[in-house]
Formats: structure tokens, C-alpha cells, sequence
């Protein structure tokens, strides 16, 4: 059995849904096919234990979408249709230290820097005009993320013509420390600027990786961090409505084995029954670099796979542990630290110590100060557990391949990781004694790929590590850049490895317009129908 579409989309997760949302609301006759039962990829919220406790599987906080055009002028409707809602905190980030004080990073710039301030009056000020070249850098440096990129040699020769650009350029090319480490003096002020940028899965002293302290702090106060209403699926719940609404279709349960090219043109997907599903007028596939061989055989020249096999993941992954609780947590800390979105434990107390324990991550060792973040989500958003309970979200950086065993070896291990990471996360909070958990699940990034094998490869929910090699039109090579793949006309790329980067962009929308480009659609007429 056949069906025909204009255009099948292989794979469900956010980008792809952006993609078919945009296409569709064009007028495209357009199917979505996702091998899990549930559509979403990375952004997918579930009762993973417990009925009633819903917990996020990968992505949690929505950060860099929300300078996208499609939530800024709700381009598809997923605010005025289609039931999406954000919460906006007020305390987006926060450190607890080991004695228990702690360093909030507020959305209001002021609070932020008084906040600072506690540390070191210095570091204050300087944070403050450093915040503010941020934001005022953010527009030129946002205009970029959510439509395809200008050739590399371009948009280098952009921005060295002016002071602001060269100055971006400069921080794309060193590392998050050596920026941070040269800018403030206080060490737990440095520590928790740095563990900000590493949520991008960055190692602080990476090279290439500097941009990210430029930007975030702009992203902060400018538009804060949110989390959906509901969990971090709120948004793939809504685009799968905007999707049917418009006429798409999303099939689940549907796992495809290979793209079909015919005569140098994808033409549409064989799924791993045997069913074929066609379109007329091109496929898009989340398609990992390192599988397109798997998926195109020999329709791709030898030297564009290689370089494909060539691109580098991030240096380390995520340990994730989701747990139900009877009472909702608290911490020694006191409550308002409760109140943040992303939340940050220390049990060292100087960069140095910091280095040394992502260093093991380097090399495929588990630190034995472990390098963590979450917290009790209920906080922000009642609504994902009964009432007066709460869910665990513990987040745990972690290497994929380990030094002893390699990937394979998580398997044996996770659980003992998981009650090793239980305990120090105990020296925060009283509320995770055995009588108040009611039950818990375990990911480790072997597990993190199982999910999700053609775009979460060696455990990189990112998909491909943000190093300045790999960014922009070279991301993730220069043959691939462009969203497209040579030689196979009419197969279109999306996914966490393609521009602008891993995280929950809605970079679909970047796909969505060079086939909006291809197919002489105008692309803001469209949107705007």
C-alpha cells in the first residue's frame, strides 16, 4: 500500500512538527511517520511512574525559542489556537553552595546584580555591563538562529566589519572560561555563570564555545526562560494540533528503514514494514550525519558521507533520574531558591576543583563530585503532580562512553550511579528520604540514545557539539549546512545537528523556509495568510 502526500516528514520530534506545522498551514498535504507510540523527540512530557506525576523526558526549559518569530508573532497560531502556554519565572536561574547560601540570577537586572553583589560589588558592575552588551548584541546575533544561515565566509566577513561583530566573533573563538575567568573574580560567581553555558552539553574550556556567555545573559533579561503549562510536551502537544489542523496527518508506530531516491530526487520513505509513502514535493528527515549512509546507501557521494561520519558530538551527555513524590520538595537553602527554573548544586568551592571534575567527564569518568542540576518542578507548575506532591527532576552530567566498559556498561551501573547521585543531591534537600518517594526512573545517555537513535547519537540530545567548526552553515558540515544534502534533490534536514543547534530552538522553521524558497512559496505570505 502506497500513500501520497506533497510532502512526508520522517520523524515527530519539534523540529520536524515545526516544519509539517509551517508547510501545512501553506496548503501542503503533509505526513508526519515517528517510530515511538507518542509523538514530541526531545520534547515530550509523560507519567513515566506514577498516574498523575508528569515528567519530562529530555528537554525541560525552553530557552533560545523564545526569540523565534513563531512564539514573538505567534506565526502558527500555537498561542491563539492551539492551547500553548508558557511560564515565565522571575528567578530563571539559581547556585546553591555547599554551606547552603546561594546566588540567584533574577530576569530583572538590578536584582540580578544586587544579587552578585553578596560576592563581590566588583563583579556586580561588572556583570551589569556585561548583561547589557548582551542584550544589546542579542538582535544582530538572533536575526540568524531561525532562518538558514549565510555562507561561513560570509558571516565572517560580516562581522568583522564592525565592533560589535568582532567582537562576537572573538568570543566564538575562544572558551567559556577563558572569558569568564579573565571577567569576574569572585569563584562562585564564575562557577555559576560557567555551569549556565555547560547546560548547552559545552565543556567550559573548550574552544569555540565562548559565544554562549555572550548570549545568555541577553536571553535572560531579555526574554527570561519559561517552561510550557503542562511540561515541556505543551509544545508538541499544540503543534500536533496546529499540524492536523491545517490537514496534516501524523502517523505513530512507524519506523522508516530508508529514504527511496529515484533518478538523484527523494521521492519519499519506505517504513520498516515495507509500506511506501510518497511526496511529490520532497521528504524531510531527522537524519543524524553519521546515519545518512544508513538511510541513503549510495545515493550520496563517499566523500559527503565521510564527512558526515567526521562530525563530533558533544564531549559529555546527561544521567537523568525522575522520581514521584508524596509531598512536594523543600530545601535547606529555604524557599526561595524553590522558585527557580534551572537550579544549580555545588559541593566544591573554586574553579579549579570545577575543571578538574568536567575533565573526568573528558575522559569518560564519573566525577566524584557530581555535576547536577534540577529540582522539584511542581513549583513553577502545580498542575504536574497531585495535589501537594512533587516530581524530582534530577539532571546529572555524565559521560557517554565510560573509561571502564564503555557505553554498554551503563547498563550494569545506572542504578548504582542513580543512588550515588540520590545522596548528594540529600545534602540539599530533606525531601528525599526513601519514605517520601513513591518511585523513580533512570535514564542514562545510553539510554538517552536508545530513544532516539537518529538524532540523539552517542547520547547528545544536541545532536552535534557547538563547537565554531560546527555552527552555522557548516553546522553540521559545510556540504550539509544548507538543510539539504548533495546530490539528493528534494530531501530536506532537520534536527537538533542542523543550524541553529541543539535545544529546543524551533529550528524546524529554518528548514520550513529554504523548501518554502525551493518550491517558490513565499514564505511571509504564507505565515501571514
Amino acid at each position: 500500500m502506497s500513500g501520497k502526500y506533497d510532502v512526508v516528514v520522517m520523524g515527530a520530534g519539534h523540529n520536524g512538527l515545526v516544519a509539517a506545522a509551517y508547510l501545512a498551514k501553506a496548503g501542503k498535504k503533509v505526513l508526519v511517520v515517528e517510530r515511538q507510540a507518542w509523538p514530541g523527540g526531545g520534547v515530550v512530557t509523560r507519567e513515566l511512574n506514577t498516574p498523575g506525576y508528569r515528567h519530562d523526558l529530555h528537554s525541560s526549559v525552553h530557552i533560545m525559542i523564545q526569540g523565534n518569530p513563531m512564539i514573538t508573532q505567534d506565526e502558527l497560531g500555537l498561542f491563539a489556537k492551539f492551547g500553548l502556554k508558557y511560564n515565565y519565572s522571575d528567578v530563571p536561574y539559581a547556585s546553591i553552595f555547599a554551606d547552603q547560601s546561594f546566588l540567584i540570577t533574577y530576569k530583572d537586572l538590578d536584582r540580578a546584580c544586587a544579587e552578585i553583589a553578596k560576592f563581590s560589588a566588583k563583579d556586580a558592575e561588572t556583570y551589569r555591563a556585561f548583561a547589557r552588551r548582551s542584550m544589546e548584541m542579542l538582535p544582530m546575533f538572533v536575526s540568524g538562529l531561525y532562518a538558514p544561515p549565510l555562507p561561513m565566509g560570509a558571516f565572517i566577513a560580516m562581522l568583522d566589519q564592525s565592533d560589535e561583530g568582532r567582537e562576537m566573533l572573538d568570543a566564538m573563538s575562544r572558551s567559556s572560561v577563558d572569558i569568564i575567568d579573565s571577567t569576574f573574580e569572585h569563584p562562585r560567581v564564575k562557577m555559576h555563570l560557567l555551569k549556565l553555558v555547560t547546560e548547552n552539553l559545552q565543556m567550559p574550556d573548550e574552544l569555540g564555545t565562548g559565544m554562549g556567555i555572550y548570549l545568555m545573559p541577553g536571553i535572560i533579561h531579555t526574554y527570561g526562560v519559561s517552561q510550557p503549562v503542562g511540561g515541556s510536551g505543551g509544545l508538541t502537544d499544540a503543534l500536533v494540533r496546529c499540524v492536523e489542523h491545517y490537514g496534516g496527518e501524523i502517523r505513530l508506530n512507524a519506523e522508516v528503514s530508508r529514504v527511496i531516491v529515484s533518478g538523484g530526487k527523494a521521492t519519499g520513505l519506505q517504513l520498516a514494514d515495507g509500506e511506501v509513502v510518497s511526496g511529490k514535493d520532497g521528504v524531510i528527515a531527522a537524519i543524524h550525519p553519521h546515519r545518512i549512509r544508513h538511510f541513503l546507501g549510495d545515493a550520496v557521494e563517499e566523500k559527503v558521507v565521510k564527512r558526515a561520519e567526521r562530525v563530533n558530538t558533544s564531549t559529555f551527555s546527561l544521567f537523568v533520574s525522575h522520581y514521584d513524590l508524596k509531598k512536594q520538595a523543600t530545601f535547606y537553602a529555604g524557599p526561595e531558591v524553590a522558585t527557580a527554573t534551572m537550579l544549580e548544586y555545588y559541593t566544591f568551592d573554586s574553579l579549579p576543583e570545577m575543571l578538574d571534575d568536567f575533565d573526568c567527564l573528558r575522559r569518560g569518568r564519573l566525577p566524584k563530585r557530581p555535576l547536577t542540576g534540577g529540582s522539584d518542578e511542581t513549583h513553577a507548575d502545580p498542575t504536574r503532580a497531585p495535589p501537594g506532591a512533587g516530581i524530582w527532576h534530577s539532571i546529572t552530567m555524565a559521560p557517554y562512553r565510560l573509561e571502564d566498559g564503555g557505553a554498554a556498561r551503563w547498563d550494569e551501573i545506572k542504578e548504582e550511579v542513580a543512588d550515588y547521585n540520590l545522596s548528594f543531591y540529600r545534602r540539599f534537600t530533606p525531601s528525599l528520604t526513601d519514605d517520601n518517594i513513591i518511585a523513580r526512573t533512570t535514564w542514562s545517555p545510553l539510554d538517552m540514545e536508545r530513544s532516539s537513535p537518529n538524532s540523539f547519537v552517542n547520547g547528545d540530545m544536541h545532536g552535534a557539539a557547538p563547537f565554531m567548526y560546527q555552527t552555522m552553515a557548516h553546522r553540521p558540515t559545510p556540504d550539509l549546512g544548507n538543510f539539504t544534502v548533495p546530490g539528493v534533490e528534494g530531501l530536506y534536514l532537520v534536527g537538533p545537528f542542523m543550524h541553529p543547534g541543539g535545544g529546543v530552538y524551533g529550528a524546524g522553521r529554518a528548514t520550513a523556509i529554504k523548501m518554502f524558497d525551493d518550491l517558490g512559496i513565499d514564505f511571509d505570505r504564507a505565515v501571514g495568510a
